[in-house]
Order: structure tokens, then sequence, then C-alpha cells
């Protein structure tokens, strides 16, 4: 009889995108529950449709709702205390901190919560300290934590939010590494189907496609991204900027002027939200992620598995994944100035990438097998 492991996400999305095909994965060696939020028009039911594992719903909240928290981790105790699981391994903020108080209070031996970023980093005042005591507790009731990345568990060591002993990276990072066939340029060498997707864009054959991929918001460093090619465009006409993800105007809105300019600039595209962005790659010359704070950006690794070298800020994750010169370039966080410094120079073909190395250092480190094996490895050996 296989032992019982309980994945938990604060919403569904994170269960089967995040962790994709993890679950299933692990299903052929463990009796795999997953556990979110139900989330909207079901979304949980994706999870046990994709993944071909039982799911159970828990209502939890992404902000803070002392009320609902205090019944989500009373029905999480419950569940615990029916299913008897040998590990409880958690993801996301809010359900680290739900999941690991109601397993130590139901008495699960393992209790595992992956780190994947910290909202605190850019936090301050009286929202900082609660986010500290937060990550302070779920910490506390975990018997080990998984930063995603060497630089998050540096940052972890320096504010003693633990004790190194509790800490470990799997493999090379990542929570769940990169699916290198999905994300392979092999598979979009129709170019009819490319030359239609630039043609709706109205980017030129002949266009340097500078792309960022993600949430439209300034954490995301997308203030100084378009401050930067706004002013590289000055001097250059043949170059396009293709936004490819949503604004969060209500969470991290851009500032003012940095939407006048994406409104008024020809040249910047926006997309909005695609289900797949690997063609928006294929079409593109290099990734622009700016990014203030990151766990272990999956965009980075897609990018450079489509072998797009990438510009990145010099933050946890970014400056592990990209290796200077080699597949990309490390700049300093909020920057804008080097960044136009840096995308003027490969413009200019100033620097140089190989497209094959691009994608053969994420191959080789970031593969979804090589973590889903360490990973593996690491449940056996609580055994």
């Amino acid at each position: 009889m296989k032992e019982k492991i309980i994945r938990i996400t604060t919403v569904p999305l994170s269960l089967c995108g995040l962790l994709h095909g993890q679950l299933k994965f692990m299903s052929n060696y463990y009796d795999i529950l997953g556990v979110s939020s139900q989330g909207k028009n079901n979304e949980l039911d994706r999870v046990n449709k994709f993944e071909g594992v039982p799911t159970h719903a828990v209502e939890m909240t992404r902000k803070i709702t002392p009320l609902k928290d205090i019944q989500a981790v009373y029905k999480l105790y419950k569940l615990f205390k029916r299913e008897k699981p040998f590990i409880v391994h958690s993801h996301t903020p809010k359900a680290g901190t739900l999941s690991m108080l109601a397993a130590k209070l139901a008495g699960v031996p393992n209790r595992l919560h992956t780190i994947a970023g910290l909202p605190l980093v850019e936090a301050t005042g009286f929202k900082r300290f609660v986010l500290n005591t937060v990550e302070k507790a779920t910490y506390s009731c975990a018997t080990k934590i998984y930063p995603n990345s060497l630089g998050l568990q540096d940052i972890i060591l320096d504010h003693k939010f633990t004790k190194k002993e509790k800490l470990k990276v799997i493999a090379n990072g990542s929570s769940n590494g990169i699916d290198v066939e999905r994300f392979n340029p092999a598979r979009f060498d129709d170019e009819g189907k490319l030359s239609e997707i630039k043609k709706g864009l109205h980017i030129q054959d002949d266009d340097y496609v500078f792309v960022f991929v993600g949430r439209l918001v300034s954490d995301k460093g997308v203030n100084e991204l378009v401050k930067a090619f706004n002013k590289l465009n000055g001097e250059y006409n043949k170059i396009k900027l293709l936004l490819v993800g949503d604004y969060e105007n209500e969470l991290d809105p851009l500032l003012p002027e940095t939407m006048k300019i994406i409104d008024t600039n020809k040249n910047i595209v926006s997309t909005g939200w695609v289900d797949d962005v690997c063609p928006y790659f294929r079409i593109s010359n290099i990734l622009t992620f700016p990014s203030y704070r990151e766990g272990f950006p999956n965009v980075v690794m897609q990018a450079g598995s489509m072998g797009l070298p990438c510009i990145v800020s010099d933050i946890n994750g970014c400056n592990e994944i990209i290796i200077e010169n080699e597949n990309g370039t490390i700049i300093p966080v909020k920057d804008s100035e080097t960044l136009y410094n840096k995308m003027l120079k490969i413009y200019r073909k100033e620097i140089h990438f190989d497209s094959k190395k691009c994608r053969e250092l994420i191959v080789n480190r970031y593969q979804r097998q090589v973590i889903w094996d360490a990973l593996l490895e690491e449940y056996n050996q609580l055994k």
C-alpha cells in the first residue's frame, strides 16, 4: 500500500500550472491527494482530470482574512486527521501558513513547504512586520523548507526566519522545472503561421523584437523597461517591444507616464493574456525581464528553452538561471539606464548570443525530470 502525500496550494491554478505534471508523476510512487480552493468554474476539477489524482476543496483566500483563515485551518486539520498523510507538502504563501499549522496540530510527521518567492522583500512598515511574523510562523510549523533558489535560501537565512538545517534547494532550483519539449523552437517552424502572428501584431520581418512575458505591474520592472525602450526607440525605429500579459491595476499599477507611453508608442505592442506564450517567444529576439523580486522565474527558463537570450535583473533565481554573456546578461534592479545600454549594445550586435547554447543550458539544468527525480529522492529519504 502506497503512503499518502497531500499536495496543497491556495488556488487550483497553482496545482495544475505551477506543478503541471508533477502530481501525476508522483502518483506512480505515492497516494497523492491535491488540495486547494475550488476556484472559478470548478477549476480544481481540472487538476483531477489532467493530473489523474483525487482532489479536495478547502476554501482559502490570498489576502489576510482572520475568520476565513481560522475556518480553513480547522477544515485542513480535520482532513489531515482523517487522511493520516505521511507528508503534507505545500506551495504558495497562504496555503503554506494554513496547512503547516493544521498539519502540526494534526500530528503529520513530515510537513514540507516550498518557497517560490517572498512578497515581503518589497514591503515596508507594519505590513512588513506582519509578513515577517507570518513567514516565521510557517517555517516554525514546517519540518523542512525548500527555497526554490539558492538566492532565496540566502534571503531566508539573512532574515533569520529559520535555521539552515531546515533548508534545502531541490536539484538546481525551480519548483517544477521546464517542459523542454513543449518549449522547443523546433515545434514552431511554420513560417506561414509565424508570419500571420507577426502581421496581426504589426511586426515586420526585419523588426528586432524585445519581449516581456508576465504580469504588467511595477514589481516586474515594466516601468523601467518601457522607459528604456522608449529612449532606444527614439534612436532606432526598426524595433518593437512586445508585452505579453495582463495589467493588475488594482494591486500594482504601472505609473501614469508608463501607461501614456504604452498607449502612444506604436512600436509597443500589447497582447493581453495568451494561453500559449511559445509562438510569441518564437517571433522575438530577446527576453527583457527586469523584475524586482522573484522566486525562480519560469518565464526566464521558458525563454531560454526556446533559444532566447535574456536580460534579467540581479535578483535571486534570475541570476542563477542566467550566466553572464553565455545565455544572457544581468543588470542592477530598478536601473532603466543600464537596461537601455544593454538593449542598445545587443541591438547593435556588440554582444552576441548563441541560441543553441541558450537552450542547452536550460535543458541540462532545469528540465522537469531532473526536478521530479530529485524531489522523489527527497520524499524517499523521509521514510
